[in-house]
């Protein structure tokens, strides 16, 4: 055999030994990028992203509040920036304009109206209604009047507080009246633009009544200045009193805003577990307490709780009948319909990664 020939025949050993070794390496593990434990599938953000909510920090903000605390929102790469406002106006003006991303806030004419003019502003999930028997928002009576308005035509002649018109404040007013065949002509209305002045105001004798929330209702009573009256389930049973709204900055970014709502859900969750089923209640009680306006503990057993709907979707029945009165009473630039409104898709990309709630 030639030198030639034999060289040739060694680097082929050497060739096959090399394949056969490669061939029997075991392979690279790719390790599939996972999201957190509460929401697995869902990774976070590429980079931390600022969010920008507006609230008053009440107990119907449990949704942000609970999940800043616990860090969802951070397990998905948002960082929640909280901006008090000292009107819901102004809220809505800064979320048309974009320097406001998410809203927590009640149905105004300026809220439908920045809508209809083609400003993607919408609403997109609950953020407080009235549990039957346990309304948190409610019309009392002052206490001393609980023997004389004893029925809704009783209504007829009285003072009566909300804290502003044109927006959800009025209309539940109204829709107590209408239950007693009343009109607001046929009452006194009274604009008192802060619950603790509507105890004052009832404590001395000025108002006979006032559209109240909690923990005012509450705190009312153990002041001895009123009475909690009748529920709202006997005359506004789907009324949706709070909302979840995204502003023009959300709506460009969907990454963003299907995270944050996923995140949100999971607080909104943790709320009902605990107020509803009294998991973990001491833990969600201590949260709400530092972060909330609500500091005393003992009062969370004794206020009627906000309620928060597990899988996130608005009253469209009680979303309808406030439109519908926006345009009765003429207070719309244009006719703009309950559809365009309303954006569930956030909720519905949440609910496919959480699932409903059981």
């Amino acid at each position: 055999m030639s030198k030639r020939l034999v060289g040739l025949v060694a680097v082929l050993l050497v060739f096959t030994f090399l394949i056969a070794a490669c061939s029997q390496a075991p392979a690279t593990q790719v390790t599939p990028v996972k999201g957190p434990a509460w929401a697995p599938g869902l990774t976070a953000l590429p980079q931390e992203t600022v969010v920008k909510v507006g609230m008053k920090q009440v107990i119907s903000d449990a949704g942000i509040l609970i999940g800043m605390a616990k860090g969802y929102y951070q397990d998905l790469g948002i960082k929640i920036e909280p901006v008090q406002f000292n009107s819901g106006q102004e809220m809505i003006n800064q979320l048309a304009a974009g320097q406001l991303d998410v809203g927590a806030t009640v149905t105004a004419a300026g809220l439908l109206n920045a809508m209809s003019r083609d400003i993607p502003v919408k609403i997109v999930a609950d953020k407080g209604i009235n549990v039957p028997g346990q309304g948190y928002y409610r019309l009392v009576i002052r206490k001393d009047l609980a023997d004389v308005i004893k029925n809704y035509a009783d209504l007829r002649g009285k003072k009566i507080a909300i804290v502003g018109t044109a927006s959800l404040d009025e209309i539940c007013a109204i829709r107590v009246l209408n239950k007693g065949g009343l009109t607001p002509k046929d009452v006194d209305i009274q604009v008192i633009r802060a619950f603790p002045d509507m105890l004052v105001s009832l404590g001395n004798k000025s108002i006979d009544a006032a559209m109240v929330i909690e923990p005012f209702v509450t705190q009312g009573i153990a002041k001895g200045v009123l009475n909690p009256w009748k529920d709202p389930a006997d005359y506004d049973p789907d009324a949706q009193i709070a909302l979840l709204v995204y502003g023009t900055s959300m709506s460009k970014r969907p990454d963003v805003a299907n995270r944050f709502m996923t995140a949100y859900i999971k607080s909104v969750r943790d709320y009902n577990d605990a107020f509803f089923q009294n998991k973990g209640k001491a833990e969600v009680i201590d949260i709400l307490c530092k972060y909330s306006s609500i500091k005393d503990p003992a009062l969370y057993d004794k206020m009627l709780p906000t309620g928060l709907n597990p899988d996130g979707y608005v009253r469209m029945k009680g979303l309808a009948a406030d439109l519908a009165w926006y345009k009765d009473n003429n207070l719309l630039k244009s006719d703009i319909q309950l559809q365009d409104t309303v954006d569930n898709s956030y909720v519905d990309f949440a609910l496919s990664v959480l699932g409903k709630y059981q």
